[in-house]
């Protein structure tokens, strides 16, 4: 459920489902401690390098928590570092947002029967809210999904994060070795990462197993240390 206001209706808790949810990805040791700190704070920093499986642990929960009746929507966010204006792109809303939220409609459909994440989709059950189309929400009973956090501008972590309404979660997923901002230092996902210990129910987790071609973990290694990309 959104809002665009401060008042507040009773979420009606709904009965959960009496089997286990079966995803067709099972997670490994790592991303399920991860799970279990995700579930006991209101927000997490999720970071990782390219392969590790951020993005696919979030859509893991927010899936079993609508399932479950935990969460009546699940919000997808992402920064659309482009030279194009979204605006000035065709189509609606979501055909504008499609090439940017098309991994974590792959993640969903690698964890989920496809025809079930599209009829979320279509229902509003899974809603994409662009950065830009965020102020002045208010996001309850949800589980926001932040991608690609470390092309947050620090004024924009802040609004996304003021967002969040009661009985929600947010899972801010990101990065940092990945900016595509100008200034590495205009990225408000490293900033929040380390300011967590400060804030209670605000948590800082990094995955660091890869979940790709072993060869990945080489490369982003190489790219790191090369003097040609720094």
């Amino acid at each position: 459920m959104t809002s665009d206001h401060h008042t507040d209706e009773k979420f009606i808790e709904k009965r959960k489902p009496k089997n286990p949810i079966k995803f067709k990805i099972q997670l490994n040791d790592e991303q399920k401690l991860a799970k279990e700190e995700i579930l006991r704070n209101t927000v997490t920093l999720l970071a990782g390098q390219a392969g590790s499986g951020k993005t696919l642990l979030a859509c893991q929960i927010a899936l079993e928590r609508l399932f479950n009746h935990e969460a009546e929507k699940i919000i997808i966010t992402r920064p659309t570092v482009s030279k194009e204006e979204i605006g000035f792109l065709p189509g609606d809303l979501r055909e504008k947002m499609d090439p940017w939220v098309q991994p974590i409609y792959q993640n969903m459909f690698n964890l989920y029967d496809k025809v079930k994440i599209e009829s979320l989709i279509k229902d509003g059950k899974i809603e994409i809210v662009p950065v830009s189309f965020m102020r002045g929400r208010t996001f309850l009973d949800s589980v926001v999904i932040v991608d690609e956090a470390q092309n947050v501008t620090h004024e924009q972590m802040e609004m996304i994060v003021t967002r969040l309404g009661l009985r929600s979660k947010m899972i801010i997923c990101g990065d940092s070795n990945q900016t595509d901002l100008k200034r590495k230092a205009d990225s408000g996902f490293k900033f929040l990462y380390t300011a967590a210990k400060k804030i209670k129910n605000l948590v800082a987790i990094t995955l660091k197993t890869n979940h790709r071609n072993p060869i990945v973990e080489d490369l982003v290694l190489l790219y790191e240390n090369s003097p040609v990309t720094q």
